[in-house]
């Protein structure tokens, strides 16, 4: 399967999208819970891994606080992704079967074409945003705090940077929204149908729309 065919050409018809009431999210939530009640150790497998390498960011970016924030805001960006084994847990309990924290990575091996095609668009995006705060930060020589904290009070707390604050944050928060609607159904999307990375997006975006 090639994850950038286009399934215009090839007649493959893009999935209805169903619109759900307003408090399906809580639904999501308890079957989220019983997910976790199913299968106990690999969800907080997860949790740990994922605790873990944020702070192991925090510790060796103390130092570069451009990198540091850039990091952690990057960290959401390609989240979708990452989630990946939490979508497969879910995926094969739904289905009545108990599975081990390694039967959940082997989600990548099943449409890795397609996945692994996702992930370099959101590192592709993560990239640009890297770039675009390193300029932006060099531009107001915000790197040139030492530490982190000493950097944070910079930026935002001194008042002096307060027009730079808001575009930051207003920007970051554009591309994020466009990463959400972009990979909001993606990921499981393409785990569960086996279909091209195109497919996934797409479906993504119109379900976004359809909001």
């Amino acid at each position: 399967m090639n994850p950038l065919s286009d399934f215009h050409a090839q007649g493959v018809p893009l999935p209805h999208i169903r619109r759900i009431a307003a408090d399906r999210p809580l639904h999501w939530l308890r079957a989220g819970w019983r997910d976790v009640k199913a299968n106990p150790l690999p969800s907080l497998a997860y949790g740990l891994l994922f605790a873990l390498g944020g702070d192991l960011i925090i510790l060796a970016l103390l130092q570069s606080p451009h990198l540091l924030s850039v990091s952690i805001s990057g960290f959401f960006l390609v989240a979708p992704l990452l989630a990946a084994g939490l979508y497969e847990l879910s995926r094969r309990t739904e289905a009545g079967e108990k599975i081990l924290f390694i039967d959940s990575l082997k989600c990548f091996r099943r449409n890795g074409q397609s996945l692994a095609f996702f992930g370099l668009i959101l590192a592709l995006i993560m990239l640009v945003w890297e770039r675009f705060s390193a300029v932006a930060f060099a531009l107001i020589d915000a790197t040139s705090a030492p530490m982190a904290s000493a950097y944070l009070n910079e930026i935002l707390f001194d008042g002096q940077h307060l027009a730079f604050t808001a575009t930051w944050f207003l920007l970051g928060g554009v591309l994020a929204l466009f990463v959400y609607a972009l990979s909001v159904v993606a990921v499981p999307f393409m785990l569960d149908r086996d279909a091209d990375v195109a497919t996934a997006m797409m479906t993504s975006l119109r379900a976004t729309a359809s909001l």
